[in-house]
């Protein structure tokens, strides 16, 4: 389990740790990290208005741990002072289920104006994960956060702000994160082809990626160069086996096609997948291969997507791909080459998550008195979308996978799909509104001497946050907003 956190001055700190709330006699020493403002390529993320000085990045792993157990932790050391005291599960080895909580594009949300408008549904979307995650009790479960993670977008406090938010959640379960356009993109990017020109922007604020590449620290070993300064940007493209299914995530802002090291990545490791040990494959990358929604700028990055990966999913027998950068939530039939699948055929799901805090998209069906804006007529091809914000469960047996969207706005499941291991569809709910029942059985800052904001991170093959300092914003400042793009 790796344990992230952020200190003001960088000298030595400690993850205290033990099966016993009274007797965290374990320690491990951290390794410490930052970045500079020169590594930032771009405004505002280099400049007065948009840098804030992100501190020190201690990350320490712990390792050894018994299967399914919980353990307890804190952080710091005794010449600084240590933490609060939080505690998670510890995987389990072997284990004949998977609980799994999935979503892109959330963000974050503050109580002031600033630069950029924030996600405010985001708040929503932990209070819910929360709920379910301590339903599970001594569950070992994950977050998958599939891209746009902060929407910090060069404006550094939002990384803090994100990482506070989602302290109650990610100090109990790993978080498992991928890169997205809010995080990377900038217009020297190295890897930028004649047809992505219009696809690879300034959406990162100048980030080219490195507060990602630091703050989080994903399994394996993957990176791409920045050309710059900066340190090579990671946490690209990996997997990992949870339970009875193998995750596989990728990035859709890097080299993703044939020859590169992210497709030989992929290619072999879904050849390589163990059926009998983990029956159930998912998917994960930022921009959707499918959607019905207004993404005309993407077209040329999603027809490769589909001369390249596309062949690969149905030939590996892939259960899921699931794809943020939409913000909304939308489910495909078995799909290939935009046409259902057979009755029994075992073609992948695609399911759009994107909706999970950022609210900008255009609505699918016309208004009265706005009959010049555009419609997005749901093919067949689509089963279920909607405008609710939410997030997705996974809960998965050898036997069957199933997959759950749940609404911001009441919490309850309002869309379900369910896949038996032989790779069929057993159950579509595509009203789900109507036919769902909760599953109510199942799912019923200071620290002295330390900085004015620490930050940490939990992980098994993941990582997650601790927030032990908060700074208090003065009684009536408000910043005042400059700019409105929402993209």
């Amino acid at each position: 389990m790796r344990v992230m956190f952020i200190t003001e001055d960088g000298k030595e700190n400690y993850v205290k740790y033990g099966r016993d709330e009274d007797g965290m006699n374990k320690v491990v020493k951290t390794v410490v990290s930052r970045y500079e403002r020169e590594d930032m390529c771009d405004a505002p993320a280099n400049d007065t208005t948009g840098w804030r000085d992100p501190g020190f990045i201690h990350d320490g792993v712990i390792k050894n741990l018994k299967s399914e157990k919980r353990y307890y932790y804190k952080v710091g050391s005794d010449a600084g002072g240590w933490s609060a005291t939080h505690s998670f599960m510890s995987r389990a080895k072997n284990a004949e289920e998977t609980n799994a909580f999935l979503f892109g594009d959330m963000g974050t949300a503050t109580p002031y104006s600033t630069f950029l408008r924030t996600q405010d549904e985001s708040v929503s979307t932990m209070k819910w994960v929360l709920r379910d995650i301590e339903a599970l009790g001594d569950k070992p479960s994950f977050i998958s956060h599939i891209g746009d993670i902060s929407y910090a977008r060069g404006y550094s406090w939002l990384w803090d702000t994100f990482f506070a938010q989602i302290e109650p959640v990610a100090s109990k379960v790993p978080y498992h994160v991928c890169i997205g356009n809010h995080e990377y993109d900038w217009p020297l990017q190295p890897w930028k082809p004649d047809w992505a020109q219009s696809i690879y922007n300034k959406d990162g604020g100048g980030e080219c990626g490195v507060p990602y590449s630091l703050k989080f620290n994903m399994p394996g070993n993957s990176s791409a160069p920045t050309e710059t300064r900066a340190p090579a940007t990671r946490n690209l493209f990996y997997s990992f086996d949870s339970g009875v299914v193998h995750f596989v995530y990728m990035s859709t802002e890097t080299n993703f096609l044939p020859g590169g090291d992210q497709y030989n990545f992929i290619k072999h490791d879904l050849e390589s997948v163990n059926r009998k040990k983990t029956p159930f494959v998912v998917v994960q990358g930022h921009r959707p291969m499918y959607t019905t929604s207004n993404e005309g700028r993407d077209a040329p990055l999603r027809s490769r997507m589909l001369e390249h990966y596309e062949p690969l999913f149905v030939k590996n027998k892939v259960t899921l791909a699931m794809w943020g950068h939409v913000h909304r939530y939308e489910r495909f039939c078995p799909l290939k080459n935009f046409t259902c699948g057979k009755e029994d055929e075992p073609l992948p799901v695609h399911v759009v998550i994107g909706m999970a805090g950022q609210d900008w998209q255009p609505i699918w069906t016309p208004r009265p008195n706005h009959l010049t804006d555009p419609i997005y007529p749901q093919p067949e091809r689509s089963l279920f979308r909607t405008g609710e914000f939410g997030y997705t469960r996974l809960f998965a047996t050898m036997e069957k996978l199933t997959l759950t969207f749940v609404g911001n706005h009441d919490g309850e499941p309002h869309d379900m799909v369910e896949f038996l291991a032989s790779g069929q569809i057993s159950k579509r709910v595509e009203d789900a509104s109507d036919k769902l029942e909760v599953e109510k059985g199942y799912f019923s800052w200071f620290m002295k001497g330390m900085s004015l904001l620490v930050t940490g991170a939990l992980m098994g093959y993941a990582i997650g946050s601790i927030t032990h300092a908060r700074k208090v914003a003065t009684s009536g400042a408000s910043w005042a907003p400059v700019k409105t793009e929402d993209v």
